[in-house]
């Protein structure tokens, strides 16, 4: 009698030593080659508003990092399902949004000198009118 075949985990077949972002697309095309997977992106976005909506919940217990820890890391999963979904690589998208944060906050502390300012002593809501003007330009 022969011996059955081992199995091997559909998911093993991701490489988790790739960028994070990209294993998490990976897992979630190799899910959706079974039918594990939504049909459209309104199934992703009420799961990123229910992921969400968690990590809210777990932010009003207090010494709760564990949890938090767990419930962010759903919530980025999803919205990486959303990029995938969109036909969006996550991780340009995330480089893109750092350059531009990094462009807009460097504009912003560049108003600062200009103006004679640290930022210690410009209120939140001074910086924040600041970054809306800096939104603007950059």
């Amino acid at each position: 009698m022969s011996k059955p075949a081992s199995h091997v985990p559909l998911l093993d077949k991701a490489d988790e030593t790739q960028a994070t972002l990209n294993y998490a697309v990976k897992l979630q095309l190799l899910a959706a080659q079974v039918g594990f997977d939504w049909p459209d992106i309104n199934g992703v976005i009420d799961k990123i508003n229910e992921e969400l909506d968690e990590v809210i919940v777990e932010t009003h217990i207090p010494n709760n990092q564990d949890r938090l820890h767990d419930e962010i890391g759903d919530l980025l999963f999803a919205c990486t399902n959303l990029a995938r979904h969109l036909n969006i690589d996550p991780e340009q998208a995330l480089r893109s949004g750092n350059q531009k944060f990094y462009r807009r906050f460097t504009a912003l502390e560049q108003q600062l000198i200009q103006q004679n300012k640290t930022f210690e002593d410009t209120s939140l809501k001074q910086l924040d009118r600041l970054w809306e003007q800096v939104k603007q330009q950059a």
